[in-house]
This record gives C-alpha cells, sequence and structure tokens, in this order.
C-alpha cells in the first residue's frame, strides 16, 4: 500500500540533496513524519497546504518502511501513519509535483 507526503519546494530539495529527511517542522515537533492515505490526502492537502503550490507529493511503500510505521489515530479519529525514523532517498517510490488547481490540489492517479 502506498502512502503520501506532501513537501513544500525548500523540503523537497533538501530531502533530494542530502538524501535524508528528517521532517518538516511540525514532524519535528511530533517526534515523527506524517503520512496520508490515498483516501485521506485531499484532506490534508486542505487542511494544511491550502493554496500553497509548488508542492512535491512523495509517495511511499507503508510496508518497506518497517516497524519505525505506525498506525496511530489522529484527525476525526481515523488511523493514521506515522513514521519514527528519518525517510532515505531508497525510501522513495515515486515523487511529483502536485499542481495547485482553482479548486484545490490535483491529485491525480495516486498508484
Amino acid at each position: 500500500m502506498l502512502i503520501f507526503k506532501i513537501l513544500r519546494p525548500d523540503e523537497w530539495d533538501a530531502y533530494e540533496n542530502t538524501g535524508r529527511f528528517t521532517g518538516a517542522p511540525i514532524d519535528v515537533s511530533d517526534g515523527y513524519i506524517h503520512f496520508s492515505t490515498a483516501e485521506q490526502l485531499a484532506a490534508t492537502a486542505a487542511k494544511h497546504f491550502t493554496r500553497e503550490d509548488g508542492l512535491i507529493l512523495a509517495a511511499f511503500d507503508a510496508d518497506a518502511l518497517g516497524q519505525a510505521l505506525q498506525w496511530e489515530p489522529a484527525r476525526g479519529g481515523d488511523l493514521f501513519p506515522h513514521l519514527y525514523r528519518a525517510l532515505t532517498m531508497e525510501d522513495l517510490v515515486w515523487s511529483r509535483r502536485l499542481p495547485l488547481g482553482p479548486e484545490g490540489h490535483v491529485l491525480g492517479d495516486l498508484t
């Protein structure tokens, strides 16, 4: 199963340049990297990234992240994937720009 992380351009650049991502400021503050499932992604984009352009959508294989990935209750009691370690470039399945349309971010095909 793929899970997703939305990164701002500076976060993506740092991840790409160093090969490591320890998280956005909220991730660092909370002590884990926040992810969303395909079903949760639109609400996450709307809640945390409204009108932000230039974002990168990154996909990761939940099973490949191992035991450091925990499913924990969050928004509305839904279980969200939280990663308790840094990401490496080897963890990345794919990435692409997340365009901003007139009705919000255009998620497109998430497979």
